[in-house]
């Protein structure tokens, strides 16, 4: 199992915040000889007659040399997790955690918004002072 992310704990908090029953931590998929080590697995109940949704939360806080690279490393661990959360737990979305300072940088590079389109990787962007979900990306 890898070391939690230095947001581990504030990304947990605003999820909490946010009305999200952390349900796993982290949670944990076996497939084949494998097993993957996804950060958080969350549910939200949407009312008492309806099934609650339920997301899986890969949390990452780009705090290396190098963004694109750390985006590439960062992608490829959501496809694969995405992969394996479809065979395994479809009704589960998966997303990336990142703090607003790192989704702004990615704002301003036409790369980065025309890869997260096209592998249509989820975002939830929060605040890491207030410890608060600022946007759900689909």
């Amino acid at each position: 199992m890898s070391a939690k992310d230095i947001y581990h704990n504030v990304v947990k908090t605003a999820l909490e915040k946010d009305g999200w029953n952390i349900t796993a931590d982290p949670l944990i998929m076996k497939f084949g000889e494998v097993d993957l080590f996804i950060d958080l697995g969350a549910e939200k109940v949407i009312s008492a007659e309806k099934n609650g949704e339920k997301i899986a939360v890969e949390i990452k806080s780009f705090v290396g040399t190098s963004l694109v690279s750390e985006y590439h490393s960062a992608l490829g661990q959501f496809i694969n997790y995405k992969i394996v959360l479809q065979e395994m737990e479809p009704d589960r979305t998966l997303y990336v955690a990142i703090t607003k300072k790192v989704y702004q940088r990615f704002l301003n590079y036409s790369f980065f918004s025309f890869s997260i389109k096209k592998n249509n990787l989820y975002i939830i962007v929060f605040d890491p002072t207030k410890e608060e979900i600022i946007q759900w990306i689909k």
